[in-house]
């Protein structure tokens, strides 16, 4: 039996609280998100308004509620519309794909569509919707080319041309605040994988990430507000705030994924598998006719905090569907050294060393990913990782700075 949209999303809807049963507090008193600090205050900074809310699975409480169906049954609230990124609100779609416009079956609220909307298109979607306030709340992983992060640049824009107050819940960066790792786009390079000029690893919250587009990047800034953490500190990764980790996208499915996410990403733009297809994307890597000699040449790289290991591996859908393929699996045994950006760089320069078939995808678009034509064309020459790494690191300094009068949390 083919089951429809509505099917699914009602299935994934069918256990919502129906009672407005307070959210779980943190099990650490001096503790919470964005949005148990919002519950915990009566939800002050929503008082009068009518919101919209921009999410998707990860907005949940600690006890797997969503917060739509929670904040639906709270009279405090005026919840009148909910706007759906990437993957969709309920998470029903696939990469690429969203889930239309669509009254949601657990709570009657209309749904709308942002995915590869921007500007005025956008704005007359919040304007339709006839809400006061635009809400944010979805799970970041870290990376530029991370989605979810350009639909928040793109609902404040449209949020400042539809004359909607903005308002930012904030959670913490699961692969830690410390550092900005990476190169930094290059704005002929801007994509919906990188609108602006910032790392691939920024090292932010969305909170911070919301003050750095409306300080730097808008035209005109948009009346924001942000509802912070409390106890979040910088060097912290996901598990140290004992959350559930719903996965923020299909090949998301662990905190392990986005801790090598902004490195291995980057093969999405070769002809090698990124492990798309098995339980463990991003993880493992590999191709048809790639054996022993890969890991041994990465390992040869000293690379800090990392191992990696021979693997082999049959996708199930994406590149090499159905076949063996060998490659590389991904083992991060010390997570404060481990670099993912300069790994990523690593796997691919050996990669094209020890694999005669290596190609970039025809499109180019590595280039999108690393925001410039720097990375292909030096590993093209020949470049040591180390001097791949070295190309971008004055512009590095250069965001660093920046990025520092942004920064929420000590």
């Amino acid at each position: 039996m083919r089951l429809s949209r509505r099917t699914l999303l009602a299935a994934a809807t069918a256990t919502a609280s129906l009672t407005s049963a307070p959210p779980t507090q943190a099990a650490h008193p001096h503790r919470g998100t964005g949005f148990e600090n919002l519950a915990a205050s009566g939800y002050a900074q929503l008082g009068g308004q009518r919101i919209g809310i921009v999410t998707n699975p990860t907005g949940v409480t600690r006890d797997v509620r969503h917060i739509v169906d929670v904040m639906h049954t709270d009279p405090r609230v005026q919840l009148a519309a909910v706007f759906g990124p990437e993957h969709g609100f309920r998470g029903t779609a696939q990469a690429g794909g969203s889930e239309g416009r669509y009254d949601d079956p657990a709570t009657g609220l209309p749904v709308y569509d942002t995915y590869l909307k921007s500007g005025q298109a956008l704005a007359d979607i919040f304007t339709a919707s006839a809400v006061d306030t635009v809400v944010f709340d979805i799970q970041d992983v870290g990376a530029r080319f991370y989605t979810y992060i350009w639909t928040l640049y793109d609902c404040m824009e449209a949020a400042r041309l539809a004359g909607k107050r903005f308002v930012v819940l904030d959670r913490p960066n699961p692969v830690t605040g410390r550092r900005a790792q990476g190169p930094v786009l290059h704005r002929e390079f801007a994509t919906f994988v990188g609108r602006q000029p910032i790392s691939q690893a920024h090292g932010m919250t969305v909170a911070e990430l919301a003050r750095l587009f409306n300080g730097e990047f808008l035209t005109t800034p948009v009346a924001l507000d942000t509802v912070l953490m409390t106890g979040w500190r910088r060097e912290e990764f996901y598990d140290a705030w004992d959350l559930p980790w719903v996965p923020p996208s299909p090949n998301m499915p662990t905190p392990d994924t986005a801790l090598v996410y902004s490195g291995t990403c980057l093969f999405e733009g070769t002809n090698l598998s990124e492990g798309r297809g098995t339980t463990r994307p991003f993880e493992l890597l590999g191709a048809e006719g790639l054996d022993g000699r890969w890991a041994a040449a990465a390992n040869a790289l000293g690379l800090p905090g990392v191992h990696f290991r021979e693997a082999y591996f049959a996708p199930t859908f994406s590149k090499f569907q159905g076949k063996t393929i060998g490659g590389v699996q991904i083992h991060v045994h010390d997570r404060p050294a481990y670099d993912p950006v300069r790994t990523g760089i690593g796997l691919l320069v050996t990669a094209r060393r020890t694999w005669s078939d290596f190609a970039w995808r025809p499109d180019n678009w590595i280039d999108k990913l690393t925001g410039s034509t720097r990375v292909r064309t030096m590993i093209d020459a020949g470049a040591s990782t180390d001097e791949v790494v070295g190309g971008w690191q004055a512009e590095l300094r250069a965001f660093r700075r920046i990025r520092k009068n942004y920064l929420l949390y000590g």
